[in-house]
């Protein structure tokens, strides 16, 4: 291997929903006795879901699986409402770690599929975000991956409304976006898009580096959306060579000149470093950052007023003054790095 230089994207790597998923689930192994259950990979990613693995959390696809009264996290994915009912019916515990801005999305579709709307979700089929969005109005919503599927709904009564999955790439989006708006003139669509901005933000980031590199490597796992949106991104770009990587151990040998270096927004920074070690170039990294983001997403709600009560019952052993309020700053400064640390344990 024979690189001269590498460029790192930034932002890359973890966003704030990813950050407040795998801080919550590390919260359950600590706070319960194992297992922990854990509806659908908490995060698209290989090592992250492997690390839990190890703690005792048990992935699955079927809540009806978890024994009665056993704790339960759902994923950032966001989880169709009888999934989450299920949960909640079986008696224990249950944590819902969805990201913020596929709640958002959820919201959106209930009030249109109230008011009448047909709508139109860009996503992609199976994929945990876009199954669990599309349940909330099933009777409503149409899935979109092509020009075909807005043109099988001409002919239909409106009105029509346009909704997608977060962590589509922004070419993909802007393409059947346009497509519907000249195919339903009429369409609604929310005053903000949809689309992440960490998921944007990476791609800008790749985008402008991307051109001038001889290779890039995009670090996330194969079923992480995001990180395949960020692939599609360096190809459209015109990178001549673009890899997509679980980690280190992946690469190949024969890389050479300029590479450039993004990660999906599941994956650790950790895996970023193991990376650049291996690359070893002989002029070293150069960072190019197109912004800097600085979003938090606190903690679930069930899981502080759970640690609220856990902090009430501690003081009231130790008869120490009552402390049951949320410490947010704490929180933000703890990170979902330092839980995937053998340290933090």
């Amino acid at each position: 291997m024979k690189v001269d230089k590498v460029v790192l994207a930034a932002p890359r790597g973890f966003c704030a929903g990813v950050e407040k998923a795998i801080k919550a689930l590390d919260w359950m192994t600590r706070v319960f006795e194992p297992p922990v259950f854990c509806y659908h990979e908490i995060v698209h990613n290989q090592f992250v879901v492997e690390y839990f693995k190890s703690l005792g959390v048990i992935f699955i696809n079927d809540v009806a699986v978890v024994p009665p009264g056993a704790p339960v996290m759902l994923s950032a994915h966001g989880s169709p409402p009888e999934v989450i009912e299920a949960a909640r019916q079986s008696g224990g515990t249950v944590i819902d770690a969805v990201c913020p801005l596929v709640t958002k999305v959820h919201h959106e579709l209930k009030v249109r599929a109230k008011k009448g709307y047909t709508v139109l979700y860009v996503g992609h089929e199976h994929h945990e975000e876009a199954v669990g969005t599309m349940a909330v109005a099933p009777e409503s919503v149409h899935l979109i991956q092509s020009t075909e599927d807005i043109d099988a709904l001409v002919g239909r009564e409106g009105p029509f409304a346009l909704l997608s999955q977060t962590t589509l790439s922004l070419d993909e989006w802007q393409d059947l976006r346009e497509y519907a708006e000249v195919t339903f003139p009429e369409i609604w669509m929310p005053n903000r898009s949809d689309l992440c901005f960490a998921t944007t933000n990476r791609q800008a980031a790749l985008r402008e580096i991307a051109t001038g590199a001889d290779a890039v490597i995009v670090i996330g796992s194969a079923n992480s959306s995001n990180t395949v949106a960020l692939t599609k991104v360096a190809e459209a770009a015109g990178c001549p060579r673009v890899l997509r990587v679980n980690g280190a151990f992946e690469l190949p040998d024969d890389l050479e000149g300029t590479v450039a270096v993004t990660a999906g927004a599941s994956a650790p920074e950790s895996l970023v470093n193991e990376v650049l070690r291996a690359l070893d170039p002989t002029d070293g990294v150069t960072v190019n950052a197109v912004t800097v983001e600085d979003e938090y997403f606190p903690p679930p709600p069930e899981l502080r007023e759970m640690l609220k009560g856990i902090s009430a019952l501690v003081d009231l052993a130790l008869q120490t003054p009552r402390t049951s309020s949320f410490d947010g700053q704490a929180d933000r400064e703890f990170t979902a790095a330092q839980v995937l640390s053998a340290v933090s344990r």
